[in-house]
């Protein structure tokens, strides 16, 4: 008898590939929270170093300005 003609082994390989099709969608949801706490940490990171790059920009306009002051 063909597995098309048996329903216990039909049955069982559907379980397979149902067990099979659960184990990949959990893989992909631990994957997707992996990938979202690390955007969450580069985005962060990218906004530290915008602000760094911004205090960084003002100081040197302010030295800058002090040497302008200073060659007049």
């Amino acid at each position: 008898m063909t597995t098309e003609h048996n329903p216990e082994i039909a049955l069982q390989n559907l379980e397979q590939k149902i067990d099979t099709l659960v184990h990949i969608c959990q893989q992909l949801h631990d994957e997707n929270l992996q990938l979202k706490n690390k955007q969450n940490e580069l985005l962060q990171q990218r906004s530290s170093l915008l602000e760094k790059n911004e205090k960084a920009k003002s100081r040197v306009e302010a030295m800058i300005s002090r040497l302008k002051v200073m060659e007049i």
